[in-house]
């Protein structure tokens, strides 16, 4: 998953304290200490800390959970739902998928008082909280998209009194909205401050509400029904589904929305498994060779011979190096690492903002070696 919300910006414990010290993530087991069933699909698991130390943590941020799967460690990021302003524990939603690897594991495997690996907490979607600041979070949601907009909803309703949020949540039906009896507590709560619209693609009979696709003319009354700060007072996020996503992004660019003022999470390789490999990178015949890469991390410096088939992170994996690691599809920046030399190829550069890729950030997972020289310094 990749993000960029108001960004102007089996280990063992000795292990875990050399990352720690060293700059690496950390590495958690947690144990698991409810399992709340959402929807027919979707399930909240709840983590207790560990017991010696709670875990910090920023709303929208995520987990990365590592579980072994068929005798193979399998990672997921999954979003936290939880916020650290207002709940005691930590949790995160999950919501089944048609052959998705963990998804579907976690559900029909994972059980209370059970443990769970997990790496600390990433992401930068997410924001700093003022209590004097003023200003409008109109939210665009769908399907599971909904977990790191609740962490951050909870968030903004305790933290800034003076700020409000505007939730357009879509969904398939209505057994599919996750929080709903939540969402409706939390806008009954803080009546005012909090607005939901459901918009369903398939509504039954009684529906009071917007049903179908997304369009323009169903945005422009949306918009009616939410209060109106001016642009320069509102912020637009949007989570959910790619198509979703690029049809609100078309819908904003309309209305004349400024680029600048819209962020997005996306969720890739979290939510679905993909049954296809990558597509190789496209790069010139003559750059097409297996060159060496000098990746130093956790005060070691490896060489790996990386062949232009295979991206550097899974070169890495393969020859043994345990480097830091999650979605492996470019967007959660688990892998992220710094060039300081030799020039890198990205098959996916939505993970980093543009000031980073600017500083020479580059993402382990998709990236390629374009040069002879390059040199990769991790954490």
């Amino acid at each position: 998953m990749a993000f960029s919300f108001f960004k102007k910006s089996d280990k063992t414990e000795n292990k875990n304290k050399k990352e720690e010290s060293k700059g690496g993530p950390r590495y958690f087991e947690l144990k698991v200490k409810n399992i709340i069933n959402e929807t027919k699909e979707a399930i909240s698991i709840v983590f207790e800390h560990p017991s010696d130390q709670k875990i910090d943590y920023k709303p929208g941020q995520f987990l990365t959970l590592i579980i072994p799967v068929d005798g193979k460690e399998v990672r997921r990021s999954y979003s936290l739902c939880s916020s650290p302003y207002v709940d005691q524990d930590l949790a995160v939603t999950v919501k089944r998928v048609e052959k998705g690897l963990m998804s579907n594991w976690l559900a029909d495997n994972l059980k209370i008082g059970g443990k769970v690996k997990v790496m600390e907490p990433m992401g930068q979607f997410t924001t700093e909280y003022n209590r004097s600041r003023k200003r409008h979070i109109i939210m665009f949601a769908g399907g599971s998209g909904i977990t790191p907009m609740m962490s951050i909803i909870k968030s903004m309703l305790t933290q800034e009194p003076e700020s409000i949020v505007s939730l357009i949540y879509c969904n398939r039906d209505i057994d599919s909205i996750i929080f709903k009896e939540e969402l409706e507590r939390l806008h009954t709560t803080d009546e005012g401050r909090l607005h939901v619209v459901h918009v369903l693609d398939n509504a039954p009979m009684n529906w009071q509400g917007y049903s179908g696709l997304l369009n323009h003319d169903m945005l422009t009354k949306l918009f009616e029904r939410i209060p109106d700060w001016g642009i320069e007072n509102s912020t637009y996020l949007m989570c959910g589904p790619e198509g979703m996503m690029k049809n609100v992004e078309t819908l904003l660019s309309m209305r004349h929305i400024p680029k600048e003022k819209i962020f997005k999470e996306s969720f890739v390789q979290g939510t679905i498994d993909k049954d296809l490999k990558k597509e190789a990178p496209v790069v010139e015949a003559s750059e097409r060779k297996t060159r060496e890469v000098t990746i130093r991390y956790d005060g070691q410096e490896y060489k790996v011979m990386v062949p232009p088939d295979k991206a550097i992170l899974e070169t890495a994996l393969d020859q043994g190096i345990d480097l830091p690691y999650s979605c492996q599809s470019g967007l959660c920046t688990a892998c992220r690492g710094k060039a300081l030399s030799g020039k890198v190829k990205l098959d996916e550069e939505e993970g980093l903002s543009q000031s980073e890729r600017a500083e020479g950030y580059v993402l382990t997972c998709v990236g390629h070696p374009l040069t002879d020289d390059v040199v990769i310094e991790i954490g």
